[in-house]
C-alpha cells in the first residue's frame, strides 16, 4: 500500500505531460509552425524561433519526430526565403558598417511566414541559435539525414558569426541596449551544434566553432559576478531564462562550480512554493511565476544531480493547469507588483492561456525524469 500515492502521483503527472503532447499536436500549423499561443491578442497567429525550437525539442524528445521536423522545415523556409537579407546583414557586418537593428532578422513570423504587420521588439538572436541547436538533437537522437536543412543553417551560422557580439532584445523583448547572457548561450549552443551538422564544410564549421569557442570564454569572463551568470554584462542581477544555459543546451556545466552556484543562485532569488519568477524587477502582468521557468529550472536541478528539487518543481507546475486542461505563461498567485496587473490587462487582456511553450517545458522535464516515456 506504501506505493499506492507515488503511483497515483506518477499517473497524474504522466497525464498532464500527455495532454499538453495532444495540445501541442492538435495546434501546430499546417505550415509546420507552432503557434505561440492561440487566444492571446498579443502571441495570436505568431510563432517564434524561441518558443517554437524548444517545444520542438520536447516532441523530438518525446518521439512526435513529424512534428519537430514539420518546425524545422518552416525555420528553413523563413531562412532560405530571406537569404538575400542574410547575406546583406553578413557582409555589411564584415565590412564595419553593421545594418541597423530594424533591418535584422525578425525574431517572430506569422504561420504562413511573414513578418507581423504591427510593431514588436524584433532584433533578437536567441532563436536563430535554439533553432540550429534543437534540429542538431533531433537529427543525432532520431539519426535523421539533416541534408534538407543543411542551407539554412549555414545561412544562420553566417548570421549568428557576424552578429553575436551586438546588444539586441532578450528573451522577454526588454533591454535592448544590453547584451544579455542567455542570448549568448543561446547563440553558442546553436554554434557548436551547427559546427558538427556542417562538418563537411570545413571553412565554416571551424568559424562556427571558434565564435562559440570565444563567445564560451565571453560568458565567464564578463558574464560573472560572484561566482553565478549574470542577466546582462555589467549587473549582477540574475534572471531566469540562465537556466537553460545548464539544461537542456549544457553551455555550462550542471555540476561544475559554476552551473551549480547560478542554480541554487536562480532557485533563491527567484523561486516562492516551486513556482519561478522570471526576475525581480518584472512587472509584466505583476510578475508573476511561470511554469515553463520552474521546469528550465527542473532540467537544470536534474542535470546537476538532484532529481528529488526536479520533481518538486514539476509539481508544482502541474499545479498551474486550468480546469480546461491547459496550462498558462503564468499564474498570479505570487506577485511581484501586483499594480501592474491591470494596465497590461487594459493593453492585450489576460495573460496567455494556453502557452505552448509551458506544455512543452513541462513534457520535456517529465521525459527527464521518467514520469513519461517517449
Amino acid at each position: 500500500m506504501t506505493n499506492a500515492p507515488a503511483l497515483a502521483d506518477r499517473a497524474h503527472l504522466a497525464a498532464i505531460a500527455e495532454q499538453g503532447r495532444a495540445l501541442i499536436l492538435s495546434l501546430q500549423d499546417a505550415s509546420g509552425a507552432y503557434p505561440a499561443s492561440p487566444t492571446f491578442s498579443a502571441y495570436r497567429g505568431y510563432s517564434w524561433f524561441r518558443d517554437g525550437a524548444f517545444i520542438a525539442d520536447a516532441m523530438s524528445a518525446a518521439g512526435e519526430i513529424a512534428s519537430a521536423s514539420a518546425f524545422f522545415d518552416w525555420c528553413a523556409r523563413m531562412l532560405t526565403e530571406r537569404s538575400d537579407d542574410i547575406k546583406r546583414i553578413v557582409a555589411a557586418a564584415h565590412a564595419g558598417v553593421p545594418v541597423p537593428d530594424s533591418d535584422m532578422l525578425a525574431t517572430r513570423f506569422t504561420l504562413d511566414g511573414r513578418e507581423g504587420d504591427d510593431e514588436w521588439w524584433d532584433f533578437q538572436l536567441d532563436g536563430y541559435g535554439l533553432w540550429v541547436w534543437a534540429l542538431a538533437e533531433h537529427v543525432q537522437r532520431h539519426e535523421l539525414d539533416p541534408g534538407r536543412w543543411i542551407p539554412a543553417v549555414e545561412l544562420t551560422l553566417d548570421y549568428l558569426t557576424s552578429s553575436w557580439q551586438r546588444p539586441c532584445y532578450d528573451w522577454w523583448e526588454e533591454h535592448s541596449e544590453h547584451v544579455h547572457v542567455s542570448t549568448l548561450g543561446c547563440i553558442s549552443a546553436g554554434l557548436h551544434a551547427g559546427a558538427s551538422l556542417t562538418a563537411e564544410d570545413s571553412a565554416r564549421s571551424r568559424a562556427a566553432a571558434a565564435t562559440a569557442a570565444t563567445i564560451d570564454d565571453f560568458i565567464r569572463s564578463q558574464g560573472v559576478r560572484d561566482g553565478h551568470l549574470v542577466k546582462w554584462i555589467g549587473t549582477d542581477a540574475v534572471d531566469a531564462s540562465l537556466g537553460s544555459l545548464m539544461a537542456p543546451l549544457g553551455v555550462v556545466d550542471a555540476r561544475g562550480p559554476l552551473g551549480a552556484a547560478t542554480i541554487a543562485e536562480l532557485d533563491a532569488q527567484l523561486v516562492v512554493d516551486g513556482g519561478m519568477h522570471r526576475f525581480l524587477a518584472d512587472t509584466y502582468f505583476g510578475g508573476g511565476q511561470w511554469p515553463l521557468l520552474s521546469c528550465f529550472l527542473g532540467l537544470a536541478w536534474h542535470r546537476a544531480g538532484s532529481t528529488d528539487r526536479a520533481l518538486e518543481l514539476l509539481r508544482w507546475s502541474a499545479g498551474t493547469v486550468r480546469e480546461s486542461g491547459t496550462m498558462p505563461e503564468q499564474v498570479a498567485d505570487h506577485l511581484l507588483d501586483s499594480s501592474f496587473v491591470d494596465e497590461w490587462i487594459e493593453r492585450w487582456g489576460t495573460s496567455a492561456d494556453p502557452l505552448l511553450w509551458s506544455s512543452a517545458m513541462y513534457l520535456r522535464l517529465a521525459l527527464e525524469l521518467g514520469v513519461i516515456e517517449s
